[in-house]
């Protein structure tokens, strides 16, 4: 028998079917909540294992995990990285090494989950037996603030974009805070081998090398019980934080889809906004300009409310103005910072 799994478990027994993998730095405020919302999971506990993998915590992390691995009725384990390992690459790496599970699902120390969430990928599984790579929706919390409904609302729109190009297979997108994909089809790949010297990108450089070895095997899981919440940033200067960390990975892409699409969405807000000033020069310009500012604003409407409905948050679309007044200035001021990279995370400066 073993200990440190959320109790005793049997050596050799029947794997589970998914190994939860959780990086998790200085995260003891959050993780009772993440805790509690596992033990609530309706997927049978036998079916699933959390390896929370620790990454050098200076909080109480290491021991509360240690704690609520006597308690939990589900698989529970702590992992330490090595003294020399650092960053939530080596950290999904160091968990995955003890892995059992031939499914491997990944969310974050801070995200809240339903009780379907577990047994939503589940259901994807056995319905789509050729997948190797699934992206689950994830939904920015927060307070009822104008800029929680702007960096809402944008959010909404890269988890919509990144649905539909994988309904699409033409896969750009994903978030790391909602993920899963088969061992074997990581092996395969190399995991993050070719790209474990960059910082960010565990989630859309791995799905787009899944891609690229079996193609049409990149799902999105449309399933309002699979839906990952997470807080959105509390002020402006944590959102940049973020979004720079985001932008930081841009220039690495191999697959074309991810530029062409950045390029198109960068271009289109540009000239819009580039339209806009020479207008004020110009003023025999604006009825044009007009036209193309609503064609671009209905089509946004058009593509964001069944996005919007999805999360439950159609009140969002009344942003949608200003977000695309400062979305240009927003995305070049961004993007260059992450083109020139250098970001801090966690307390570590990154490059």
């Amino acid at each position: 028998m073993e200990r440190g799994l959320g109790g005793e478990v049997p050596l050799g027994g029947e794997a589970p079917l998914f190994s939860v993998l959780i990086a998790a730095r200085d995260e003891a405020e959050s993780l009772p909540q993440l805790l509690r919302d596992l033990a609530a999971q309706t997927l049978p506990a036998a079916q699933f294992e959390v390896l929370i993998a620790d990454d050098h915590s200076t909080d109480a992390t290491a021991a509360l995990v240690t704690a609520a691995a006597q308690e939990t009725g589900f698989s529970l384990r702590l992992i330490s990285l090595p003294a020399a390992e650092t960053g939530k690459k080596a950290a999904l790496l160091t968990a995955l090494q003890v892995a059992r599970a031939p499914w491997l699902v990944c969310t974050d120390a801070d995200c809240r989950l339903g009780p379907g969430w577990l047994a939503a990928y589940a259901a994807l599984v056995a319905q789509r037996p050729n997948a190797n790579f699934i992206s689950g929706p994830v939904l920015l919390t927060g307070p009822a603030t104008f800029l929680h409904m702007l960096v809402g609302l944008e959010f909404a729109g890269l988890v919509g974009v990144g649905a539909a190009c994988l309904v699409r297979q033409q896969p750009t997108m994903c978030n790391g805070a909602n993920l899963a994909y088969r061992r074997a089809a990581f092996e395969a790949v190399g995991g993050f081998a070719d790209n474990a010297h960059i910082a960010s990108g565990d989630d859309e450089f791995l799905l787009h090398k899944i891609h690229a070895a079996f193609p049409g095997s990149a799902f999105f899981l449309a399933n309002a019980a699979a839906t990952v919440c997470t807080a959105a940033p509390s002020t402006l200067r944590t959102l940049l934080r973020q979004r720079v960390r985001w932008a930081s990975k841009w220039r690495h892409y191999q697959s074309p889809a991810p530029r062409r699409l950045a390029l198109l969405v960068l271009g289109a807000n540009v000239a819009l906004t580039a339209g806009a000033g020479a207008a004020l020069l110009w003023p025999a310009l604006w009825p044009w300009i007009l036209v193309a500012w609503a064609i671009k604003l209905g089509a946004d409407a058009w593509f964001l409310s069944p996005v919007l409905r999805f999360f439950g948050q159609r009140k969002w679309l009344w942003g949608l103005l200003p977000l695309q007044v400062l979305y240009a200035p927003y995305a070049l001021a961004v993007g260059t910072a992450g083109w020139r990279g250098g970001y801090e995370w966690k307390g570590r400066a990154v490059r």
